[in-house]
């Protein structure tokens, strides 16, 4: 894939011609790294592995990391490879969630536990968060301890979206804090990586760390609206499709919140594999008022992003992060 393209595929367009140039070049090199990544000496793991990220995908955590390094030394040499070790780590989770998911398609393609079984999916996403750790050892014990402490949230987010809320804890409260674990935690870390890789300041670290967590989760919160709202497959999943698998998101919640005993909260009160009642749902949820409030919510977030950017320096990278967070939820609609 051509560096313009690369770009492209995030869907984010820069203003300044230079950093859109070096962030293409950054991009195409981290595409080169995958690819040498996901090879094993054994063709059919090969060809498990690489299967994602064929599929292609916007490449948000690697593009973080990359603009995070305009604060420091962007040429530094762990830069591109600690964007390919956040990048193998979120793919390698998508494994591992299809498979907790039941979810048949991933990115336009078949996923893996459909295409191969839930053993094989599972496995693979092991051997992408070994490769991911193989990167690290080389860029210093400073990464491997971000890296496991990154992945003990993963962990613990997704054990707390599959035990649900506590007995007198809201459940939008709960959906929030599982975001911020399961999504704002690795984007946290890939502007980390690219900061600290830059030798950034202490404070410009810490800021874009800040930043990426909440991005986030306006990222995450946008993404199932998208899922909510869109009538195109772009995206490589069918519209409707957490709706399908009973999956808690933030719209749903809301309805379910206000405990009216209405048909929708109904509907949304478990899995609808029936294409009727599907249908029925997705209906009722766009036309709900619960959209916009959770679209009101993923601004809100988006804007605190924002307000994190405030010690940055006045360069271009700056004003792209802060475009970036027009972009994340002006996805929505």
């Amino acid at each position: 894939m051509a560096p313009a393209q690369l770009l492209t595929s995030t869907g984010f367009t820069l203003a300044d011609s230079a950093l859109a140039e070096r962030l293409a070049s950054g991009l195409a090199a981290v595409e080169e790294h995958l690819a040498v990544a996901v090879k094993s000496s054994d063709d059919f793991v090969s060809e498990t592995s690489r299967h994602l990220v064929a599929a292609g995908g916007k490449r948000f955590r690697p593009l973080l990391t990359l603009l995070a390094a305009e604060y420091g030394d962007a040429e530094a040499p762990g830069i591109v490879p600690s964007a390919v070790v956040v990048e193998l780590t979120h793919l390698a989770t998508l494994y591992h969630d299809d498979v907790m998911d039941e979810a048949t398609r991933r990115r336009g393609a078949d996923s893996a536990n459909e295409r191969w079984g839930n053993t094989v999916a599972i496995l693979t996403g092991d051997f992408l968060f070994a490769r991911a750790s193989d990167i690290l050892a080389d860029l210093g014990p400073e990464a491997v301890r971000l890296q496991a402490r990154t992945f003990e949230r993963l962990c613990v987010g997704q054990i707390r979206e599959t035990v649900g809320p506590a007995p007198g804890t809201s459940a939008v409260d709960h959906h929030l804090a599982v975001l911020a674990d399961k999504t704002g935690s690795l984007i946290a870390t890939s502007a980390r990586f690219g900061s600290l890789q830059a030798g950034a300041p202490e404070v410009v670290v810490d800021a874009l760390t800040r930043f990426g967590e909440r991005i986030g989760v306006a990222f995450q919160l946008a993404d199932d609206l998208v899922d909510i709202t869109s009538d195109s497959t772009n995206s490589g999943k069918t519209p409707g499709t957490d709706l399908r698998e009973g999956i808690p998101t933030l719209p749903g919640l809301l309805v379910l919140s206000r405990d009216d005993g209405s048909r929708l909260a109904d509907l949304l009160s478990r899995p609808l594999p029936d294409d009727g009642e599907h249908a029925e749902a997705l209906a009722l949820l766009r036309a709900d008022a619960a959209l916009d409030a959770a679209r009101t919510e993923a601004h809100r977030w988006a804007n605190d992003a924002r307000e994190c950017l405030s010690p940055l320096p006045d360069i271009p990278a700056t004003a792209a992060l802060s475009a970036l967070c027009d972009y994340v939820v002006d996805r929505t609609g």
